[in-house]
């Protein structure tokens, strides 16, 4: 069985009339074929954006996207075809760090028309991990709290989508023996969006308080 780990990264929008493009996909995949689950491979793409095809200095000073990245990416349908091509034929389980990545997925296939077959066996990392701490599912645990509690150094730079995805690989290898999946697909998914509050003891490790203070002292 192999274990997909995402994370994406998306434009900055203050108007919410508008939506979020996806700028970035990151994945590693886990496999417990030959024994211990392990990392074996990676997906990464930028994507190039359709709905805002400008980015505000806000997305690039938090994504690290610049405009020429996002100019010179692949389309969304092509980066689809490629990661689907890159998942294989093995089966797998899907998961995130929180649901609004899938939400996301669903809505821009759904836009584009593009199957969703692929998006199966979804399953919401972030709300298990929140479980298994005794933690209330209202209020969530961010991702560089949970590495915090279980002693696992973060990679890289924070909101980049392979990075994020990385991290969050290494805590789920780590709690792997005590984590149930679900099967499903989102083909049948009709949620289209979703609501999250991050609760981590403390505003420096808050995964969108940067965002925040971004977006407040922004000149409009």
């Amino acid at each position: 069985m192999d274990y997909i780990i995402f994370d994406m990264e998306f434009t900055v929008l203050r108007k919410h009339m508008y939506l979020a493009d996806i700028l970035e996909i990151g994945a590693i995949k886990l496999s417990d074929k030959d024994g211990p689950l392990r990392m074996v491979d990676l997906f990464h793409s930028h994507v190039r954006p359709s709905n805002q095809r400008k980015l505000t200095p806000l997305t690039t000073t938090f994504t690290g996207i610049n405009q020429e990245q996002a100019d010179n990416a692949p389309a969304f349908n092509q980066v689809i075809h490629d990661w689907t091509q890159w998942l294989g034929t093995t089966p797998y389980y899907m998961c995130s760090w929180g649901p609004d990545d899938k939400f996301q997925l669903i809505k821009h296939c759904n836009l584009n028309q593009l199957d969703l077959s692929w998006l199966q066996n979804y399953n919401d990392f972030q709300l298990q991990f929140t479980r298994l701490q005794d933690g209330d599912i209202g209020q969530r645990i961010g991702l560089r709290k949970a590495l915090e509690i279980m002693g696992i150094a973060f990679f890289g730079q924070q909101h980049n989508a392979l990075d994020d995805a990385f991290n969050t690989a290494k805590l789920f290898t780590r709690i792997f023996p005590h984590l149930s999946f679900e099967e499903n697909n989102a083909a049948q998914d009709q949620l289209h969006t979703s609501k999250l509050v991050y609760s981590t003891g403390t505003n420096i490790n808050l995964p969108f308080s940067q965002l925040a203070k971004l977006i407040a002292g922004a000149v409009l």
